[in-house]
């Protein structure tokens, strides 16, 4: 008796073959995003008019996806937000995303959210000993604080996020999932973290290119055997004079670092990926 081949999954391009022009196919899309139940993709200029075949092809393969947006322009602003146009679907930008034990609720206009960071998140949270103290700079909706509240034996959390409406989500967050021993911040962490009068025993730093900028500040409240997860985007051939910045910033702040690891944790672009430094006070 003959056993029935299970059907693969069928891949975007699959089924915009059926609906775009050979000479369409070569600007379409292959790949997106899910946050929640919304996908979020690129597409390029000369698709522009079948922008919504391209989202209702989506909607037709994922159940799960209830709205279809574009990116419409880059990360920008001092919040890190992106404009997005909604293209087929459920007229909402407001979901709420599942990882690692969960709910992270947000708008995905107003906020900045990687879901493509979920490994990444998780991987600190597995780090963390029973009773640390941890400090999240730039928490945003909380999706470290969160992680960690659910997966880690931690002694208390402190999240410190400029964006109002991110720290807003992040406080709806915080309770959506019962964390505790938790605070959650507003303000700029130039001011705030300097009023902690704290040293913690994990500081976590996850703003992408400009984030050794605050290193400064986040040695602050740091102490001996204190780590420090800084992230960055960076070009392969940078990774070791990115290793010597961040340790020639410590040193002008009269502190040793030893550096534990630098990790690929995504690929912004070809040969530009998205890193963390993950290095210790000593």
């Amino acid at each position: 008796m003959k056993k029935n081949k299970m059907k693969k999954p069928l891949k975007l391009r699959d089924v915009l073959a059926e609906k775009l022009t050979k000479k369409e196919m070569e600007s379409a899309p292959n790949s997106f995003d899910v946050i929640g139940n919304i996908a979020v993709l690129e597409v390029k200029e000369e698709l522009i008019s079948k922008e919504k075949i391209i989202g209702e092809a989506i909607l037709s393969m994922h159940k799960n996806v209830n709205t279809v947006c574009k990116r419409a322009g880059e990360h920008s602003g001092k919040y890190r937000t992106q404009k997005l146009k909604i293209i087929a679907g459920k007229r909402t930008k407001e979901t709420i995303h599942k990882e690692s034990g969960c709910q992270l609720k947000l708008h995905i206009e107003k906020c900045y959210f990687s879901s493509r960071s979920g490994t990444e998140r998780l991987r600190i949270a597995n780090q963390i000993k029973e009773g640390e103290e941890v400090l999240v700079m730039f928490s945003g909706i909380g999706p470290f604080v969160c992680v960690i509240g659910k997966n880690s034996k931690y002694k208390s959390i402190i999240g410190v996020e400029l964006n109002p409406v991110a720290h807003k989500y992040a406080s709806e967050n915080v309770n959506l999932n019962k964390i505790k021993n938790c605070e959650i911040i507003e303000g700029d962490v130039r001011k705030v973290v300097p009023k902690l009068n704290k040293k913690y025993d994990r500081i976590i730093m996850p703003l992408p290119r400009t984030a050794e900028e605050f290193l400064d500040t986040a040695l602050l409240v740091a102490k001996k055997g204190t780590m420090i997860h800084l992230y960055g985007f960076l070009g392969e051939d940078e990774f070791n004079d990115y290793k010597k910045k961040i340790k020639n910033i410590c040193k002008e702040n009269n502190f040793k670092v030893d550096i534990k690891e630098l990790v690929k944790c995504g690929q912004f672009s070809p040969r530009v990926f998205r890193i963390c430094v993950d290095f210790e006070v000593v």
